[in-house]
C-alpha cells in the first residue's frame, strides 16, 4: 500500500501512516481531506469507491439509509481478497444487515453492554487492572505493557462477558489477531473464519447445555427458541470476541505511549482523580489516535448528494475515522493532543445505527486502565527509543506490538 497518487490522480487505499508522526492520520488522507470531504480512491481490486473524511460528512452519510453495510451487494469496497472470497460462506450478522434485520441481531446483545450493566463491572475491571499492575511493579523492568495489561485486561473482560473460558486466551487471540490482517488472502481468510467459527459453535453447543449468565447463553437460547441458526450465533459469538479484546487492547497501549510522548497531558492525567477530567481525556484520546485503519466499508442503494458531489447506487464507500477526527472544520488544531478538549463528537467509535454496541464498555476499560496507571506508576517512562517502537501497519486496529517501559 502507498500515499503515491496515481496517474489518474486517484490514491491508493489502505494508506500508511507516518513514520515521522505515527500517531496522525496517514499523510495521504490529510492532503485528500483539506482538498474535499470526500473522494475518489482506488483499493486493491481496481475499483475506486468514495472515501469519506470530513467530519460532517461522515456523520450526515452514517445515518442515511441509503448507505448499506450488506457486503452482499454488487459493489461494496471489500477489505482484500480474503475478506471478499468468504462473503457467501460467512452467515449474516449485525455486522452485515441493515434495517430491521440488524436492529434485530443488535438487541441480541445489547443487554451485556448497557450502561447500567457496564457499571456494574467497573469494580471487576478495576480489580483485574489492580491485580496487572501489582504483577508489573513486582516483576523485572523493563516490562512490556502490552502483555502485562494492555492485552490481559479487555481479554479476561470480554472472556467474561461471552462466557469463553479464559484458558482459551491465547487460541483466541491468535486467531482474532490472524482475523484482522489488513491484507489477507482467500486463503488466509478461509481458515481463519472456519477455525474461529468452529470453536464458537462447540462453545454455543456447551452453552445449550450448560447455560450461565453470560452473553454467549443469551445467544445460545435464541439457537434453541429457533431464533437464528447456530452459524449466525457464530458469528455473532465471533465479531463480539475480536472487537471485545482486539480495539481495546491497542487503544491502551498506542494511548500509553501517545500519553508518554506528550509529558504534559501525562502529567494532567497523572495529577488528577476527578472521573469527568479521566472521562474526557478518554473521549480526547478516542479523537486523537483513530484506531480503525482499514475504514468503514458500505455501499450506496440510493443516490446520494452530499458536499457537491452525487453518490450513485451500486458505488462503494469507505469512511475513515481518522481523518474524520482531524477535520480542521470540526477541530481546533485536532494535530495536538489536549485532554482538556471536549471531544465527545468523535467518532471513533462510529456514528449512526452501526455504531459500536460495546462502546460503553471500552470507555469503562479505557477509563480506568489510564487513570489507574497514571495513578499508580506516575514515573512511568518508555524503555526504548521512541524511534525504536514498532507499529502495526498491517492489521485493522493500528497500535504496538510490544511497548517496553520501566518507572
Amino acid at each position: 500500500m502507498t500515499d503515491v497518487a496515481q496517474t489518474d490522480g486517484i490514491s491508493e487505499y489502505p494508506m500508511l501512516r507516518s513514520s515521522a508522526c505515527p500517531f496522525a492520520p496517514p499523510p495521504e488522507a490529510l492532503r485528500l481531506g483539506r482538498a474535499a470531504p470526500l473522494s475518489r480512491v482506488r483499493i486493491w481490486d481496481g475499483s475506486t469507491p468514495w472515501l469519506i473524511t470530513g467530519h460532517a460528512e461522515y456523520k450526515t452519510l452514517m445515518a442515511d439509509p441509503r448507505v448499506s453495510v450488506n457486503d452482499h451487494l454488487d459493489g461494496f469496497p471489500h477489505w482484500n481478497e480474503g475478506m471478499k472470497s468468504i462473503v457467501t460462506s460467512r452467515p449474516p450478522s449485525v455486522f452485515t444487515s441493515d434495517g430491521e434485520k440488524h436492529s434485530h441481531y443488535r438487541r441480541m446483545l445489547t443487554k451485556p453492554f448497557t450502561v447500567k450493566r457496564v457499571n456494574g463491572l467497573r469494580e471487576v475491571i478495576q480489580r483485574v487492572t489492580d491485580e496487572h499492575i501489582d504483577r508489573i511493579l513486582a516483576g523485572p523492568k523493563p516490562a512490556d505493557l502490552v502483555a502485562g495489561l494492555a492485552l490481559p485486561v479487555p481479554t479476561l473482560m470480554i472472556s467474561e462477558m461471552l462466557g469463553v473460558p479464559y484458558d482459551d486466551h491465547e487460541f483466541f487471540q491468535e486467531s482474532a489477531t490472524a482475523s484482522v490482517d489488513r491484507f489477507a488472502t482467500k486463503e488466509q481468510a478461509d481458515e481463519r473464519r472456519s477455525t474461529l467459527a468452529r470453536y464458537l459453535v462447540d462453545l454455543i453447543k456447551q452453552k445449550l447445555d450448560e447455560p450461565a449468565e453470560d452473553a454467549l447463553s443469551d445467544i445460545a437460547e435464541r439457537v434453541r427458541s429457533g431464533e437464528i441458526t447456530m452459524g449466525e450465533a457464530a458469528q455473532l459469538g465471533t465479531g463480539l470476541l475480536i472487537a471485545g479484546h482486539e480495539t481495546s487492547a491497542n487503544m491502551i497501549s498506542l494511548g500509553v505511549l501517545a500519553l508518554l510522548d506528550n509529558p504534559e497531558q501525562w502529567a494532567l492525567l497523572r495529577d488528577t482523580d476527578d472521573p469527568k477530567v479521566i472521562a474526557g481525556a478518554v473521549e480526547e484520546l478516542m479523537r486523537y489516535l483513530s484506531i480503525i485503519q482499514n475504514g468503514q466499508r458500505r455501499v450506496a442503494v440510493g443516490e446520494i448528494e452530499v458536499a457537491g458531489q452525487t453518490i450513485r447506487a451500486g458505488e462503494g464507500i469507505i469512511f475513515d475515522l481518522a481523518p474524520a477526527n482531524w477535520d480542521e472544520k470540526a477541530w481546533d488544531e485536532p494535530d495536538k493532543l489536549d485532554l482538556r478538549r471536549p471531544a465527545s463528537k468523535h467518532v471513533g467509535f462510529g456514528f449512526g445505527p452501526h455504531q459500536c454496541v460495546g462502546q460503553q464498555l471500552a470507555r469503562a476499560e479505557l477509563q480506568i486502565v489510564f487513570g489507574t496507571l497514571a495513578r499508580r506508576i506516575p514515573t512511568l517512562k518508555l524503555a526504548i527509543p521512541f524511534e525504536e517502537v514498532e507499529f502495526k501497519h498491517d492489521r485493522l486496529a493500528y497500535g504496538v506490538y510490544v511497548l517496553p517501559v520501566t518507572w
